[in-house]
């Protein structure tokens, strides 16, 4: 696959040049697309990149690359993908994919039959664990209870980047930013979510979004789970529980992980490899899904659970009321925006 990269940040040059340069057999970095030139440049003569522009458009006409992976800002995905899609690219896009369901059911839209997809870096579901882990299905039993936690810390130089922090360019705060990783796991094994009950706050970054969130969830099965985001929390650690009728299995890491970092009560549980679960683990995925002309895993309704998920958090934590699923619709201001229009967002009264 001709691959090109839009956005020369950190996780394109710390992540997807590494997850293509494990698939050099397969795939081959062709472009990169940057709106700084000099960074544009810098980065194509670092990483042995052909071509820099400093146009999506003008490079999508003169490349044709068959994979565009998006690592710009969320604002700045909704028109980037529909414009690779348009030029006949598949896409691979940093999350949050889109600032809301209805920019995401925008993309889908523009999808074709066999291609081209839009699939969304969730890289955590597709190490060897979590793949074992569903692969076992009832074996261990009913899912009963769930715990998911993200507790990591960010501070002010963090949020000092002019996009960060605001509604109108991140979508939301760090529920949508970095909880919806172990989200998106959680949601992978314990199925569809029915019903949720969620509070966040503002309680200390100079933000207009949440530095925390946490929510009661019930599942289709019956399942419960408690969910906790942070970016407040000095000792960092993600976790995930999943508590069956007949095992526990439990994941500690933060910001990625490999078989030695789950663990479980059942004789069953034994990885049959150790894959990490890592940009080059889903894109690899990607790689066969495109080679076989199939819609890769993390796209189209796979891709948009975790979205959903978070919408109905956000619209529970401001609204102060519970919220099912299936009040997640397009007549809902939510499904249009994470904070449902609401001008007055968290409560000030505790920040220092």
């Amino acid at each position: 696959m001709r691959v090109a990269i839009v956005g020369a940040g950190a996780i394109a040059v710390h992540s997807h040049v590494p997850a293509v340069r494990d698939h050099r057999d397969r795939a081959e970095l062709v472009a990169v697309v940057d709106v700084d030139q000099v960074r544009a440049k810098s980065f194509a003569a670092e990483h042995g990149v052909p071509a820099a522009y400093t146009e999506l458009g003008e490079m999508l006409a003169a490349e044709r690359p068959d994979l565009v992976l998006i690592c710009t800002p969320p604002h700045l995905h909704v028109e980037q993908a529909i414009a690779a899609l348009r030029a006949g690219a598949w896409v691979w896009c940093e999350k949050p994919a889109t600032l809301s369901l209805a920019e995401y059911d925008r993309i889908a839209a523009e999808e074709g039959a066999g291609g081209p997809y839009m699939t969304v870096v969730y890289q955590q579901r597709f190490g060897s664990g979590a793949e074992h882990l569903r692969a076992l299905g009832d074996r261990l039993g009913r899912p009963l209870v769930g715990l998911c936690q993200t507790t990591w810390h960010r501070g002010d130089a963090y949020y000092a980047v002019p996009y960060r922090g605001k509604w109108a360019t991140e979508g939301g705060g760090t529920t949508v930013l970095h909880g919806v990783h172990q989200m998106d796991l959680m949601l992978s094994v314990f199925g569809d979510w029915s019903e949720i009950r969620a509070m966040a706050a503002r309680l200390d970054r100079p933000i207009e979004t949440e530095d925390v969130s946490m929510a009661m969830v019930r599942f289709d099965s019956g399942a419960m789970a408690s969910v906790v985001t942070s970016v407040l929390s000095p000792r960092e650690e993600s976790y995930l529980r999943f508590d069956f009728a007949d095992a526990t299995v439990e994941l500690r890491h933060l910001y990625g992980y490999r078989n030695e970092h789950w663990s479980s009560t059942s004789p069953l549980w034994d990885p049959p490899e150790d894959l990490p679960s890592s940009h080059a683990t889903q894109l690899g995925l990607l790689l066969d899904a495109y080679e076989r002309g199939e819609r890769p895993p993390a796209s189209g309704a796979d891709g948009r659970r975790a979205m959903e998920f978070v919408t109905g958090l956000y619209a529970s934590a401001l609204t102060g009321r519970p919220v099912r699923r299936a009040e997640i619709t397009p007549e809902n201001p939510f499904y249009h925006r994470l904070n449902g229009g609401i001008e007055t967002f968290f409560d000030d009264t505790a920040t220092p």
